[in-house]
């Protein structure tokens, strides 16, 4: 970190710690409380101009923000390490656009003591729509732990493996570790939609089965939280999805597997793979109501055409209806035997025209709104010719994105990628889409 890069760091935790102060010796509309507020702000978009997120936390109980860490006596970072000792948090992360209306609230629910654990914290951020401030999900802002979105994609991974595989063996799963992963997926996407969405351009496909269980879980949750389903409807839509193809595992691998045409009796045996999943979340306890549904119906399409036909499903067809775009957005974006990826562009045109037929009309344009112009996983080509790759999406606005410049303007590949923000109002900068293929790139390695 460059000395004045700490500067800044020091600047911005001395800010911080006097809102803190000044919001209990004075009204929130004092003038002193006004300017230490922008002061704050100011100092947080400066550090914020050329990086992705600012993670500020403990480290072995030492506060840092950003790469600074506070080994030497300073009482602002003192006080505020102390604090989110007292909050039993490790930390927050600040995201860009982040305002004075956004900072108000986090320390006022600071001061007030209105969270406690992460938990509470996550239920706070979600309530009090701060969504450009999020919880630290690990030391050193590392995206690693149990907590962050990657961590709970893993543990979504871990957790269809376990039931898989209990399956095969002739057990009746629990629900208990999958409802608890779906939980913390709902509200990873609640608090940023794009942080698990981004990982589902991960396509493992040596082990296609338990990656497409996860994409389509992590999709959904895209799709429901879009068109404004509620928390207990997201859990539902989650757990239904992780789950959605649970009955191929009574169906012959070599089926599954094969790599051409099925014969039209080993087709007649793919289509009994609802009723197989359906039966088996029947058997086990505690699963959300409407689970089943969706895994019996997530075959049936817009038009009711598909199959199984003539099914006994116990309620609506909201939750069925946004796992199909799920199923199908992630079904045409992956590398299959018989079947070459296309890019997320590409395959929202290729949603669209499926629309009002095997796709709900409505819920899929919410979900092409929620995913912007150019969606997580595109790799663009700017106006002076570098290529960067789309790896996140605003919040406010899903057209203002943040890129990974891989090559330069030469066509040169970059030995690290750099970041760069572009605002909506710069979208046309993107000139063009670049086949990630042809440039030799994995995109699994930058997400």
């Amino acid at each position: 970190m460059t000395s004045m890069s700490a500067d800044a760091c020091h600047k911005l935790v001395a800010a911080l710690a006097g809102a803190l102060k000044g919001l209990r010796l004075y009204p929130l509309q004092h003038p002193i409380i006004r300017k230490q507020f922008q002061e704050l702000t100011e100092r947080l978009q400066q550090l914020l101009a050329d990086r992705e997120q600012l993670p500020l936390g403990l480290l072995d109980g030492t506060l840092f923000a950003a790469e600074q860490l506070f080994a030497e006596p300073f009482p602002a970072a003192e006080s505020i390490g102390q604090r989110l000792q007292e909050l039993e948090i490790i930390g927050l992360e600040f995201l860009p656009g982040i305002g004075e209306d956004e900072l108000r609230v986090l320390l006022q629910g600071i001061n007030q003591g209105a969270f406690n654990g992460p938990d509470a914290l996550v239920d706070f951020l979600r309530e009090q729509k701060l969504r450009h401030v999020r919880l630290l999900s690990g030391e050193g802002g590392e995206d690693s732990g149990e907590g962050s979105a990657r961590g709970v994609y893993d543990r979504a991974l871990k957790v269809v493996n376990s039931i898989f595989h209990d399956v095969r063996l002739g057990r009746i799963p629990s629900s208990g570790e999958a409802k608890r992963v779906v939980k913390d997926m709902v509200r990873t996407t609640l608090a940023d939609p794009h942080a698990l969405l981004a990982l589902s351009m991960l396509k493992d496909y040596d082990n296609y089965t338990f990656t497409h269980s996860v994409n389509v879980a992590v999709l959904a949750l895209a799709v429901g939280r879009a068109t404004g389903f509620s928390e207990e409807q997201l859990r539902t839509i989650g757990f239904g999805a992780l789950l959605h193809d649970l009955g191929k595992l009574k169906i012959d691998l070599a089926i599954i597997n094969k790599p051409a045409r099925l014969s039209e009796s080993e087709y007649r045996e793919i289509l009994k793979h609802p009723q197989f999943g359906a039966a088996i979340l029947e058997q086990m306890e505690g699963t959300p109501a409407g689970s089943r549904d969706i895994v019996l119906g997530h075959h049936l399409h817009y038009d009711r055409k598909g199959y199984p036909q003539n099914c006994d499903l116990g309620g609506p067809f909201d939750l069925i209806d946004i796992t199909t775009i799920a199923d199908t957005y992630d079904a045409i974006t992956t590398l299959r035997p018989y079947q070459a990826p296309i890019s997320p562009r590409q395959a929202i045109q290729e949603l669209r025209g499926l629309s009002g037929t095997l796709l709900h009309p409505d819920y899929l344009e919410a979900f092409i709104f929620s995913l912007g112009n150019n969606p997580v996983g595109t790799l663009v080509r700017l106006d002076n010719n570098e290529i960067g790759l789309v790896n996140k999406v605003g919040l406010d606005d899903p057209n203002a994105v943040e890129l990974k410049i891989l090559f330069d303007r030469e066509g040169r590949p970059l030995a690290q990628p750099v970041p760069l923000h572009l605002p909506a109002s710069e979208q046309t900068r993107m000139v063009a889409e670049v086949d990630p293929f042809l440039k030799g790139v994995n995109l699994a390695q930058h997400f």
